[in-house]
């Protein structure tokens, strides 16, 4: 059953999803529309799930589960994928593309191949302070820090390393 997001306690969990582009307004609606529909028959082995879902920033669809209310199943997240890969039929947008990372360049999300981040950091490209979105979250709560600069993030990991000093 649908819940407005907003009234989902802060440890419901989500999954979040890229579009490999922004959303038109059409888009954004259709989106919303099969997301709402999907979110009121959402159940896990015959349960009713409290669910809901956001639209950020015109590119990224972030799905929430309640597990207090009833925890999701394998197949009940399965079926999730299901609306998404409809959303795709329908728009030709790619939400399962987990190969591209958003950062906020000049005011516009641009998605850069993982392969790709080592190289762009070292070159200056991308820096620490660069903002990246959370797209690892796992709970409502850990979306109040939804965008941070590269340094905070999982992606840190592909920034250059200082040289050692004695």
């Amino acid at each position: 059953m649908f819940t407005p997001f907003d009234h989902l306690p802060d440890d419901s969990r989500v999954w979040i999803y890229t579009g490999s582009r922004a959303f038109t307004e059409k888009e954004t609606e259709t989106i919303a529309g099969l997301l709402y529909q999907f979110c009121e028959q959402w159940v896990a082995h015959g349960h009713p799930l409290q669910t809901s879902f956001r639209v950020l920033d015109n590119q990224f669809v972030i799905m929430a589960v309640n597990e207090d209310h009833h925890s999701p199943s394998g197949c009940s997240i399965d079926s999730s994928v299901g609306v998404l890969r409809k959303i795709q039929e329908i728009t030709g947008i790619d939400l399962l593309d987990r190969s591209r990372i958003p950062f906020l360049i000049d005011q516009e999300i641009e998605l850069i191949p993982l392969s790709h981040l080592k190289i762009q950091f070292q070159q200056g490209i991308l820096k620490g302070n660069t903002i990246t979105f959370n797209t690892l979250a796992a709970t409502k709560k850990e979306l109040e820090s939804w965008k941070l600069p590269a340094e905070s993030s999982w992606v840190a990991k592909y920034l250059p390393k200082p040289a050692l000093t004695q």
